[in-house]
């Protein structure tokens, strides 16, 4: 067999399964979160309820001191 036969042989059955194997996995990482992603995510979670609860703070604030404030708004 020469060169030209295991080239054509490479070319026609390994290099495809070859690609699609390659990028199937490469999309398959890219859909996962990374460690830091995670770690993002959580501390802008924790980051939305301290501020979740800060609003609501003041919101009970304002009922207090201005009842009628959301109608102005």
């Amino acid at each position: 067999m020469d060169f030209t036969a295991i080239f054509a042989i490479f070319c026609v059955f390994v290099a495809p399964l070859w690609l699609i194997m390659h990028y199937s996995t490469q999309r398959r990482h890219a859909q996962s979160l990374t460690r830091e992603d995670e770690k993002m995510l959580s501390d802008l979670w924790q980051l939305a309820n301290r501020m979740e609860s800060r609003v609501k703070a003041l919101e009970t604030i304002l009922d207090t001191q201005a009842p009628h404030w959301r109608d102005k708004a």
